[in-house]
């Protein structure tokens, strides 16, 4: 191997190590912004999961589906609680500012803050009415 090649090898390998170090900190950097993020979300996220405004929702969420004729699955996607009807989502996502309500229509979001004092029932009347007035269209 010649002089040159080994000086081209060489530089090639601090290259790699700089771009390494530079990929390394980058990542650090993304995982100090999500726990970040995380211990914002953390008290709204607990909030959901065990507050008395959750529990009212999932006992109305049957009783309402019901009289709508209309089977309402609920899931937990980590902090994010999912009501889903008829190809629509309601999803209760917890932010570093509040409690978010999420509507999604296919590819479509609407978001508006989630009062914890209002009535969960009437939440799930709006959504499902929607739902009712989009399927007349």
């Amino acid at each position: 191997m010649s002089f040159l090649d080994n000086l081209e090898n060489n530089l090639k390998a601090l290259e790699s190590q700089e771009d390494a170090a530079a990929t390394r900190e980058s990542q650090h950097k993304e995982r100090e912004r999500q726990r970040a993020n995380a211990q914002a979300v953390a008290p709204f996220a607990e909030e959901l999961k065990r507050g008395p405004y959750t529990a009212e929702l999932l006992k109305q969420t049957t009783r309402v589906g019901h009289e709508h004729r209309t089977k309402i699955n609920i899931a937990w996607l980590g902090t994010t609680l999912r009501l889903e009807a008829r190809g629509r989502r309601l999803e209760l996502r917890p932010t570093p500012k509040g409690i978010e309500t999420v509507y999604v229509d296919g590819g479509s979001e609407r978001a508006e803050p989630l009062d914890l004092k209002g009535s969960p029932e009437q939440l799930l009347r709006a959504w499902l009415k929607s739902q009712d007035e989009s399927a007349a269209d």
